[in-house]
């Protein structure tokens, strides 16, 4: 669908405006189908990406700190969402031994089950979803990146 029939509107300052427009829509409307995706395993998208993180250090534990500079939303409640993954059984929460102040993560076995079974969901939808061939992937990345380039 174009921009301008998602926002029912042609109006626009000039092109950039409107790539930075089709870029939050393009942002809002991915996470929107990963979330409907997501929801059938009773998890959000933030808590999908803690596990993600968490998977990438298995079996070692990571900090809630650590956590949070990996996050792609960098507004994201990280120890709420760590408190609702433990209660569902799918992360381990600790005190670290090297520094009794720091909270430490590792994911249980019940969070690598359903972590395997969301990735594929995720990667089916992403799959589906995402219909552009690698060359134009591979542009698009680029782009985004400079546009980023001034990131701190």
């Amino acid at each position: 669908m174009k921009l301008e029939q998602a926002i029912q509107s042609n109006k626009f300052k000039n092109e950039v405006q409107k790539a930075g427009l089709n870029i939050l829509y393009t942002a809002w409307w991915l996470k929107t189908v990963m979330s409907r995706e997501l929801k059938e395993f009773g998890l959000t998208h933030e808590q999908y990406n803690v596990l993600r993180i968490l998977k990438g250090k298995h079996p070692e534990q990571m900090c809630v700190r650590d956590v949070a500079c990996r996050m792609i939303e960098k507004n994201s409640n990280v120890p709420r969402i760590i408190d609702r993954l433990e209660l569902k059984k799918l992360v381990k929460r600790a005190t670290s031994e090297e520094d009794k102040r720091e909270t430490v993560i590792n994911l249980t076995q019940s969070g690598i089950t359903i972590l395997q079974a969301t990735t594929a969901a995720v990667n089916r939808i992403m799959d589906e979803t995402l219909t552009m061939s690698n060359q134009d992937a591979a542009v698009l990345n680029e782009l985004l990146e400079k546009l980023r380039c001034s990131e701190k």
